[in-house]
C-alpha cells in the first residue's frame, strides 16, 4: 500500500515530537546530574538539607536561564544568516 503525502507527513511530524522529547529528556537528566553533583553531598539522612535544596534549586535556574538565552541568540543569528543570504541572493541577481 503505497502512502499518502498525508501519512508520510504524519509519520515525519511524529519523529519530530519523539526527536523533541527524546531533546527534552536528555537536558532534564543533564540538568539533575549537574545539579544534584554539585548540591547533594550528605548521604547519612534521608531529609534533604535546607541548603541542598536552595543550591538546587539555584542550580536549576542557572542552568534554564543560560538554556534560555543561547536558544535566544541562536534565533538571532539564524535571523541575521537569513537576512544575509537574501541580501546575497538579491546582490546576485537570483531572487
Amino acid at each position: 500500500m503505497a502512502k499518502t503525502p498525508e501519512n508520510i507527513a504524519l509519520d515525519q511530524l511524529d519523529k519530530d515530537q519523539i526527536k523533541t522529547f527524546s531533546d527534552f529528556l536528555m537536558s532534564y537528566n543533564k540538568l539533575s546530574e549537574t545539579c544534584f553533583t554539585d548540591c547533594i553531598r550528605d548521604f547519612t539522612s534521608r531529609d534533604v538539607k535546607d541548603s541542598e535544596e536552595k543550591c538546587s534549586l539555584n542550580c536549576m535556574e542557572k542552568y534554564l536561564k543560560m538554556n534560555q538565552r543561547v536558544s535566544q541568540r541562536f534565533q538571532e543569528f539564524q535571523v541575521i544568516a537569513h537576512e544575509n543570504a537574501l541580501a546575497m541572493a538579491q546582490k546576485t541577481g537570483k531572487l
